[in-house]
C-alpha cells in the first residue's frame, strides 16, 4: 500500500534522518537457500564461517543442552534472518545483545536483532537451547538415532536440526569446534581431531575440531560406550576408529573392515590426489539402521553393513566421498551424481585392484542386469528428483556414466580429471555441469551428448554397455556377461541408499 506523505512533525523528521540508509533498506533473509529439491533448507542473507558448539548430553534420558556460537557475515542488509533448528530455544544473542526470536514452518528459527545488520557486517549469534532430540520429529521423521547406551546424529540430507542450529545447506560450509560433556564412562565421538579431554565432577568433556570447511549434514555426533583405536598414517595423519562395545556378532567384521581405513585412504590418494583433511577414521555405533554415511573425516557405519562378514568395499565408498562429496560438495542436491557416481566407481576400482572384477566387467554386468523396460532406467542420475535422490540408479547408472566417460576420453585424461576435480574445487562446491566443463577442457572432446545420454535421459542408453566405446546404435553383447566376484560385496552396501527416514 502506498501512503501519501503530506507533512512530518519536526520530531518525526529528525527520527527519519537518524536512520542509516542501510538500515532503512534492510529486509528479512530468505527462509530457504533456493535449492529446488528442498526449498526450505538453508537460509538467505548471511554466510557462516564457524560453528562453536558447547553441549551437555545425558544418555539415560536423551536430554541435550547446548550453546551454539555461530560466526557469519551478512550478505545483505538484514532486518531478520533464519536458522534451521527443531529443539527448544531459551535465548538468542546477536553481537552480544539479546534478540527476539520465534519459530515458523517445520524447522525455522526466526531471529530479529535489536538493530538491523548492514551488508558485509560480521556477526556472532549465540543460541542457548535444550530438548530431547529423539522425541522431536520434523515432517514425520527424526535423524537422531538412539542406541542402547546413547545416541547418534548422522543422516542425509538433514541431521543438524536435532542437535545444533545452522544454515543447513552444503553451499554454506564452515569450520567447527564441537565440545561435548557426557557422564564419566561414556565417550563422545565427532569429526576431525580430538584436541583435548578432561573430567570434572562425574562428567567428561571431549573437544573436537574440524579446521577445514564442512557441510552441516557432514557434522556428526555419537555418544555411548566405545572401544577406540588410534594410530597414525605413514604421512602422520591421526586415525581414530570407534566401535560400540555391544556390537555382538558384527563386532569382528566391523573392525576387520574399518581398521583398513588408513590403507584405503592411502590407495585413494593415488586415484583422487592428496587426502584433503587432517584426520581419518570411522565409527560403528549400535544402531538399527542399515545405511552408512560419509560424515567428514570419520564416516558412520551401521552394524548391518557387516552382518555378512567384513566388507572393505563400503569403507572404500565412504572414504571416496572425502574427496567427492565432502571436500568438493554439491552445489545443489540435484548434483548428487558428483557424490555417489564416483563413490560407487571407487568401489569398482577397488574391485579391479583386488582382482575381483574390472571396472569394465562391472559396468557391463550392471548394464546387462537391467532390461530396457526396467524402471531403473527412468531415473536420471544427473537430476533424479528428491524422491529418487538415493535410488540405486544414481549409484550404478551413475558409475556406468563414469565408465562411459573413461572409455570416451581414455585413461590418461580420465584419471587426470579424477585428480583435477578435487584439486581445483578443494573445500568448495561443484555441479554436474561444472564437472562436464572440466572433463571437456582436459580431454578436448565435446561430451555434452554423452552426459545427456547417461545422466539426463530417462531410458536405457543405446550403447552395448558402459564398458564399450560410447557409440549410438552399437549392437548389444550377444552373451550375458559373467557376474564379477566383487558384485555381491559391492551390493551388500546398497542399504546406503536407505537413509533411515520413517
Amino acid at each position: 500500500m502506498r501512503h501519501r506523505l503530506t507533512a512530518l512533525s519536526a520530531a518525526a523528521a529528525c527520527l527519519l534522518l537518524a536512520i542509516p540508509a542501510s538500515a532503512a533498506g534492510a529486509a528479512p533473509g530468505a527462509p530457504g537457500i533456493g535449492d529446488p529439491y528442498y526449498p526450505d533448507y538453508g537460509n538467505g542473507g548471511y554466510d557462516v564461517s564457524h560453528y562453536d558448539l558447547r553441549l551437555k548430553y545425558q544418555p539415560k534420558t536423551d536430554a541435550l543442552e547446548g550453546t551454539a556460537t555461530i560466526l557469519a557475515t551478512a550478505t545483505q542488509s538484514l532486518s531478520r534472518f533464519n536458522l534451521d533448528f527443531a529443539l527448544d530455544v531459551r535465548e538468542v544473542l546477536v553481537n552480544g545483545k539479546k534478540a527476539k526470536f520465534a519459530t515458523s514452518g517445520a524447522h525455522e528459527l526466526e531471529i530479529t536483532p535489536g538493530t538491523p545488520l548492514d551488508k558485509g557486517k560480521q556477526l556472532s549469534v549465540v543460541v542457548r537451547y535444550s530438548g530431547t532430540p529423539s522425541e522431536v520429529e520434523v515432517t514425520g521423521f527424526t535423524s537422531w538415532l538412539r542406541t542402547p547406551d546413547g545416541a547418534v546424529a548422522a543422516n542425509e540430507p538433514e541431521a543438524a536440526w536435532w542437535w545444533f542450529p545452522s544454515n543447513d545447506h552444503p553451499t554454506d560450509k564452515a569450520t567447527y569446534d564441537i565440545s561435548v560433556s557426557v557422564p564419566d564412562g561414556n565417550q563422545a565421538i565427532s569429526n576431525g581431531v580430538l584436541v583435548s579431554q578432561s573430567s570434572k565432577l562425574g562428567w567428561t568433556r571431549y573437544n573436537w575440531r574440524s579446521n577445514k570447511p564442512q557441510a552441516t549434514y557432514l557434522a556428526t555426533l555419537a555418544v555411548g560406550k566405545f572401544d577406540i583405536t588410534t594410530d597414525k598414517t605413514e604421512s602422520g595423519l591421526p586415525v581414530l576408529n570407534a566401535y560400540s562395545k555391544d556390537l555382538g556378532d558384527n563386532a569382528g567384521a566391523a573392525r576387520a573392515s574399518v581398521e583398513r581405513s588408513a590403507e584405503v585412504a592411502d590407495w585413494l590418494s593415488g586415484v583422487f590426489g592428496p587426502y584433503p583433511f587432517d584426520a581419518l577414521g570411522g565409527y560403528v555405533p549400535n544402531v538399527t539402521t542399515g545405511y552408512a554415511l560419509e560424515t567428514q573425516t570419520r564416516p558412520f557405519y551401521s552394524p548391518k553393513q557387516f552382518a555378512g562378514g567384513s566388507n572393505v568395499s563400503v569403507v572404500v565408498h565412504e572414504l571416496a566421498h572425502q574427496w567427492y562429496g565432502d571436500s568438493v560438495s554439491l552445489k545443489g542436491w540435484r548434483d548428487i551424481w558428483v557424490n555417489e557416481g564416483f563413490a560407487r566407481y571407487a568401489q569398482w576400482l577397488w574391485s579391479e585392484k583386488e582382482g575381483e572384477g574390472t571396472t569394465r566387467e562391472l559396468a557391463d554386468y550392471a548394464y546387462a542386469s537391467h532390461p530396457a523396460d526396467d524402471a531403473f532406467w527412468t531415473v536420471k542420475p544427473g537430476d533424479p528428483g528428491p524422491d529418487k535422490q538415493f535410488d540405486a540408479a544414481v549409484y550404478d547408472r551413475g558409475a556406468m556414466a563414469v565408465q562411459a566417460l573413461r572409455d570416451e576420453v581414455g585413461d590418461e585424461d580420465f584419471f587426470a580429471v579424477l585428480k583435477q576435480w578435487p584439486a581445483r574445487n578443494k573445500h568448495g562446491n561443484g555441479s554436474v555441469q561444472d564437472f562436464l566443463k572440466l572433463a571437456e577442457k582436459v580431454s578436448g572432446k565435446p561430451l555434452a551428448q554423452l552426459f545427456d545420454d547417461w545422466l539426463f535421459t530417462p531410458s536405457k542408453p543405446a550403447a552395448a554397455g558402459a564398458g564399450t566405446q560410447h557409440t549410438k546404435g552399437a549392437a548389444r553383447t550377444a552373451q550375458a556377461p559373467a557376474r564379477p566376484d566383487s558384485w555381491k560385496k559391492i551390493h551388500a552396501t546398497d542399504s546406503i541408499h536407505d537413509h533411515g527416514r520413517r
